[in-house]
């Protein structure tokens, strides 16, 4: 592991896991009730990292700017969920960096899908300070049924239907990995199936952290 100046990996905790699952509502319930730090990783993947991942595009001789067709049309979702998991190995450098420039009086809570078990287990002091959150089949298509960001694209495609489908499969894929990986480290795992609400989760989440929170 590189210089960790003020031991914020290590001492950190995690949620990752699937999208749709609640994590972000989760962490921000209990950064809220403990007092913690909550680090975004959707937020700053977006904004902070985007000059550092077009310069990545560049340098391997790709254009500064996806082409969303090529992304959600034509790819199988089996090869988008293989080029993501790539592109989280080389953006968890960028939120290792984040993280260990980070200096906060409170304890540090680090959610977002790209926060792979595999990823994380190396830099945490425990596997213990990790939980992966995914949604069950039901409860990924009921999200899908109800927020409007989960149920479309974002970007303008030739096959819109088709593209999403893909996405849906790709999200699906991933989040399978995400168990698979989490059980082979012994890092527990939450089944989300709608029959707790955020706060019910929230409450799992925390009994879990419960020897590292404040």
């Amino acid at each position: 592991m590189r210089w960790d100046p003020f031991s914020t990996l290590r001492r950190a905790l995690w949620i990752g896991g699937g999208q749709w699952a609640g994590k972000s509502t989760v962490a921000g319930i209990l950064a809220e009730r403990y007092g913690l730090t909550h680090y975004h990783y959707d937020y700053h993947d977006a904004r902070g990292h985007d000059d550092r991942r077009m310069m990545s595009r560049i340098r391997r001789g790709e254009p500064p700017e996806r082409d969303w067709e090529a992304v959600w049309v034509r790819t199988t979702p089996e090869e988008m969920a293989r080029q993501v998991l790539v592109e989280f190995a080389e953006r968890f450098e960028w939120v290792q960096d984040d993280l260990r420039a980070l200096v906060s009086p409170r304890p540090l809570l680090a959610e977002g899908w790209g926060l792979r078990p595999d990823l994380v287990a190396p830099v945490a002091g425990s596997t213990r300070q990790m939980v992966v959150m995914v949604p069950t089949e039901e409860f990924r298509q009921r999200q899908l049924d109800r927020l409007p960001r989960a149920g479309r694209l974002g970007h303008q495609v030739s096959d819109p239907e088709l593209g999403q489908r893909n996405r849906v499969q790709r999200d699906r894929l991933l989040a399978e990995d995400a168990v698979r990986g989490a059980r082979r480290l012994g890092i527990r795992v939450i089944e989300v199936d709608g029959s707790r609400d955020a706060e019910g989760v929230a409450e799992l989440v925390a009994e879990h952290f419960a020897p590292f929170l404040p």
